[in-house]
């Protein structure tokens, strides 16, 4: 079975983009190995206003070969061709990709497509760098009414940066 990872920046008060979505608050860490980060991935799910903040110019591509999903009820598929667009079911969706053949599936954003997920049961790994800044503000971590999801500390570290990297495995009840 496929790993649906959850792995995201997030401010130190919750936030994954500011008001605007602005990311300018992420911090760069030179010790980040973005080719380590990636092995091994060959999906990547966005909610669409993530997906649109990817297409702004200057956003670096996705690696070649990498499937991209995004959930949108009011994106246009015609309009959008090299990616999938999936209109409805979310869970559903993830559920197919996790049983099917490929790599790990990155959940890169964002917060209300992590909530449904994870009420979902589709979400393996909850992973976050935490910046050390205070946004007081903007498009929280994950949206409010996810359910209560029990998580184990799997791995952390912190960067010369001052990022402190969580991992969090989802446990799942029982039966």
């Amino acid at each position: 079975m496929r790993r649906v990872r959850y792995r995201v920046a997030a401010s130190l008060d919750g936030y994954i983009a500011g008001t605007q979505g602005e990311l300018d608050w992420i911090v760069h860490d030179p010790t980040v190995d973005f080719a380590s980060l990636y092995a091994g991935v060959d999906t990547v799910l966005l909610g669409r206003r993530t997906y649109e903040l990817t297409q702004q110019p200057g956003a670096p591509p996705w690696p070649a070969g990498w499937r991209v999903y995004v959930f949108s009820r009011t994106l246009d598929a015609a309009a959008h061709r090299t990616v999938t667009v999936v209109r409805e079911d979310a869970g559903a969706a993830v559920a197919a990709l996790r049983a099917g053949p490929g790599g790990d599936i990155w959940l890169f954003g964002g917060g209300s497509l992590c909530a449904s997920l994870l009420a979902a049961g589709v979400v393996d790994t909850m992973e976050v760098a935490v910046i050390p800044v205070l946004l007081g503000g903007g498009i929280p971590l994950i949206a409010a009414g996810t359910p209560r999801t029990r998580l184990t500390l799997s791995e952390s570290a912190v960067s010369p940066s001052g990022i402190v990297n969580l991992r969090y495995d989802v446990q799942r009840a029982a039966g």
